[in-house]
C-alpha cells in the first residue's frame, strides 16, 4: 500500500525534532543544559527523556521522546473507542513542556504523536500556551503562528483544532480555561499517512516559531513576590489539569509507562491555598475573568 504508515520514518523524524527543540531551548535559556535519560519499558519499547532544571530562563523544561508498545490497550484509550478494546498497540510521541521562572513568560506545552492499534492508525498533537499575566500581542502571535502552520493542509483545520484545544484544556471542576489554547487534534488520519505526517512536522516546527519570540519579549520583565506568588497558585491549576483530566497522563500511567517521564510535565514549585482570591479589578483577577476566555485571537487587530 503506497500510503501505509512508515514507523521508522516517524521515529527518525521525532528524534530529529527532539534534538532541534532541546538545542533551541538551551540557546534561549543561555545557561541550563538538558540531562538525558534513556530508558526501556518491560512490556515493550522505551524512550529518551531530556530535562533542564534550574536554568536562567526555564525553571524546568522537558522534551521527551517515547516509542512504546503493548498487547492490549489500557482503559483510558478505549473509553471513546470501545471497538479498540483488547487490540495490541504501538505509540510514538514527542512531548514538550516549559515552566519559565519569570511569571511574565508563559508556560508552554506541545505534543505530537502516532498511534497504531492493529490495522488502525492515527496522529494527534498540537500546542497550547498558559500565561500567568495576559498580553494580547503574545496570544495573537501564538494563534497566528498556529493558523499559518496548518493553513497549507486546509483552511478548515485551524478553527477546528482551535475549538478542540479550547474545549480540551479546560478544568471542568473549576470551570476555568487552562490557558489561551492553540491547536489540539486526535484520531487524525483523513489526509492519508504522508500528508498527515507532514502536518505533524509542521505543527512541531511551528511551536518554536510561536514560543521563542514571546520568551524573548518577556524574559527580562521585572517581577516581585506578588507576581511569583500568583504564578505558583496558577501552576497549581496546571498540575490539577494534568493529574485529573489529561488523557496522555492517564494513558501513560495505565499502560505502565515510566512515571518520571510521564510526570515531567508538572511544575517544580506550586502553591495550593484555600480559596485564593486576587483583588477585584487587579490584573491577576482579570486573567481568569476575561483574558483566558476563548476568542478569535488570530483574527484580532491588523493583519501582520
Amino acid at each position: 500500500m503506497a500510503d501505509a504508515p512508515d514507523l521508522p520514518l516517524v521515529k527518525a523524524g521525532l528524534l530529529q525534532l527532539q534534538d532541534a527543540v532541546t538545542g533551541a531551548l538551551e540557546a534561549e535559556d543561555g545557561g541550563g543544559r538538558f540531562r538525558e535519560d534513556t530508558w526501556e519499558r518491560a512490556e515493550g519499547g522505551g524512550g529518551r527523556t531530556r530535562i533542564l532544571a534550574e536554568g536562567a530562563v526555564f525553571e524546568k523544561a522537558g522534551v521527551n521522546f517515547s516509542h512504546v508498545r503493548g498487547p492490549q490497550l489500557p482503559p483510558s484509550a478505549t473509553v471513546h473507542r470501545p471497538e479498540l478494546a483488547g487490540r495490541p498497540w504501538e505509540a510514538l510521541g514527542l512531548s514538550i513542556v516549559t515552566h519559565p521562572r519569570n511569571p511574565y513568560v508563559p508556560t508552554s506545552h506541545a505534543n505530537v504523536r502516532f498511534f497504531a492499534a492493529g490495522d488502525l492508525w492515527w496522529f494527534g498533537g498540537g500546542f497550547d500556551l498558559t500565561p500567568y499575566y495576559g498580553f494580547t500581542e503574545d496570544a495573537v502571535h501564538w494563534h497566528r503562528t498556529a493558523r499559518a502552520a496548518v493553513a497549507p493542509f486546509g483552511a478548515a483545520l485551524y478553527p477546528r483544532f482551535k475549538r478542540a484545544c479550547d474545549e480540551y484544556f479546560f478544568l471542568k471542576h473549576r470551570q476555568e480555561a487552562r490557558g489561551v489554547g492553540g491547536l489540539f487534534f486526535d484520531d487524525f488520519s483523513e489526509l492519508g499517512f504522508a500528508r498527515s505526517w507532514a502536518l505533524i512536522r509542521a505543527v512541531a516546527e511551528a511551536y518554536l516559531q510561536a514560543y521563542q519570540p514571546i520568551v524573548a519579549r518577556r524574559r527580562e520583565t521585572a517581577f516581585g513576590e506578588r507576581e511569583r506568588h500568583f504564578q505558583l497558585i496558577r501552576r497549581g491549576r496546571y498540575a490539577e489539569f494534568n493529574l485529573v483530566w489529561d488523557r496522555g497522563t492517564l494513558f501513560g500511567l495505565q499502560s505502565g509507562g515510566r512515571t518520571e517521564s510521564i510526570l515531567m510535565s508538572l511544575p517544580p514549585l506550586v502553591r495550593w491555598e484555600y480559596a485564593p482570591a486576587p483583588a477585584a479589578g487587579s490584573v491577576e483577577a482579570r486573567l481568569v475573568e476575561d483574558f483566558l476566555r476563548p476568542r478569535d485571537w488570530a483574527g484580532m487587530g491588523p493583519s501582520p
